[in-house]
């Protein structure tokens, strides 16, 4: 099989695959999302409370798949497992599409010394302890990939509790270059990337 062969076969296979995922049904997701996720993610999923994630523009398939993470308990959570238990991989990805459609927010800066720090970890990292720059996984902007999360304008603590999770091997679902590293992380540079990562749309 010539390279030309193979390079249709693997075209019609990925045109197949495309045509049996159904579409996201955002009216669906609406229900759902009224139904349970209004409580901690808020009607738009701007979650008023630092303890809880926004939801709001985050990626479509990052978010299916730490909804799918709670269900089979690979992401522990005594509040999300129940939430999912009932819903499917399709209301999943529904879900995703339907927050990553709503529009992103920023918070005020309350430290701005502290969020400079944070802008220079994110950017360049810190070469003498070998903390990698933020941005080359989660982008320039703070807006990830399909793979990881947007992290631009999430709450400061919960980004700060993600990263402690990941330094406590308590959150082991995601990419496991997060645990390095989270783990040589200071507490000044977990709290300047979160206060910088809050402020940025």
């Amino acid at each position: 099989m010539n390279k030309a062969t193979v390079a249709a076969a693997l075209a019609l296979a990925a045109g197949i695959a495309a045509a049996q995922t159904p579409a996201p049904d955002l009216e669906r997701a609406k229900k759902i999302a009224n139904g349970g996720c209004v409580l901690c993610h808020g009607a738009d999923g701007e979650s008023s409370s630092e303890l809880f994630p926004k939801l709001a523009a985050q990626n479509a398939n990052y978010l299916a798949k730490q909804l799918a993470n709670f269900k089979s308990g690979a992401r522990k959570s005594t509040t999300m497992q129940p939430m999912v238990k009932d819903l499917s991989e399709a209301d999943f990805a529904s879900l995703g599409a339907y927050y990553a459609a709503k529009p992103a927010s920023a918070h005020d800066v309350s430290d701005a010394d502290l969020a400079g720090v944070g802008r220079y970890m994110y950017a360049k990292g810190n070469r003498y302890s070998g903390v990698p720059a933020c941005a080359g996984c989660h982008g320039p902007d703070g807006g990830g990939t399909a793979a990881l999360p947007r992290l631009a304008g999430q709450h400061a603590l919960y980004v700060e509790n993600q990263i402690k999770q990941f330094n406590k091997r308590e959150r082991t679902t995601d990419n496991e270059v997060m645990h390095t590293v989270a783990a040589k992380m200071t507490e000044l540079e977990v709290k300047a990337v979160a206060e910088y990562l809050a402020g940025k749309k």
